[in-house]
This record gives C-alpha cells, structure tokens and sequence, in this order.
C-alpha cells in the first residue's frame, strides 16, 4: 500500500457505541488486506479495551463523548481516542493482575499488545495514543 488512509468515528462512550468501533476496524482490514491479521487482531483487542475503559469509568457516566481516529500507512496503526470524561489516572507498567482477580487486565494487556500507548489530559478530556507498529 502506498501513503496512508484515516478513519473516524465519534458518538457517547457507551457500551453499543463499542460495536462502531469494531466495524470501523473491520473496514480498514477489508480496505487494507495488506494488514496482517495478527497486527489488526491485536491492535483491535488494544484498542476495544481501552475504549470499554472510558466506557466503564468515565464520568459523568453515560455523558463522556469521545472521538476516535484510526491512521493506517506502511508502518503501523496509529490511533487517537479523544474523551471528556474526567483525567484518566492509569498505570500501562503495571503487571498483570493474578487469575483470582476480578478486574484490571484490560490496561496491562493494551501495554502489552501496543508499541506505543500514552494518555494525556489535554483541555475538556483526556487524549488516548495508540500505536502497533506493522510485522
């Protein structure tokens, strides 16, 4: 593939909004066979938990907004996932929580999947950075 392609999607961060994301993925994988399906499988599994992160602790729940960018070129997915729920306190070193643990994997497993993963609080939300780079 030569130069890059963008897709976006925005809407409430609520839980059948989750279902717009994989459809957006789905599309730049149909779009771009060139992808491989293991890069675009773990990318999406990154992105869909950070995603149901927002979803499940922003706040005001029900009211957080968000903005997601997809950039696919010859090197990696690059997305943004803009929110405007409150500063999101996360810890991407943090390890994997044991098998008892009820919760927390999410995070820890976007750590580990992505290259490149930051947040930051930027004016009105929170500015999610994601980044696969392409085997």
């Amino acid at each position: 593939m030569a130069g890059e392609s963008r897709y976006e999607v925005g809407g409430l961060a609520v839980p059948a909004e989750i279902a717009r994301l994989h459809e957006l993925l789905d599309r730049a994988g149909t779009e771009h066979p060139d992808i491989a399906a293991t890069d675009l499988m773990l990318f999406e599994t990154a992105v869909i938990e950070i995603a149901t992160n927002v979803v499940e602790h922003g706040r005001p729940e029900g009211e957080v907004s968000w903005h997601f960018t997809l950039q696919v070129d010859d090197e990696a997915l690059r997305a943004e996932l803009r929110d405007s729920g409150q500063e999101a306190d996360v810890d991407f070193g943090r390890q994997m929580p044991g098998a008892d643990a009820e919760s927390g994997r999410g995070l820890a497993l976007a750590g580990a999947i992505l290259d490149e993963i930051v947040v930051t609080r930027v004016e009105g939300g929170n500015l999610w950075r994601m980044v696969r780079r392409r085997g």
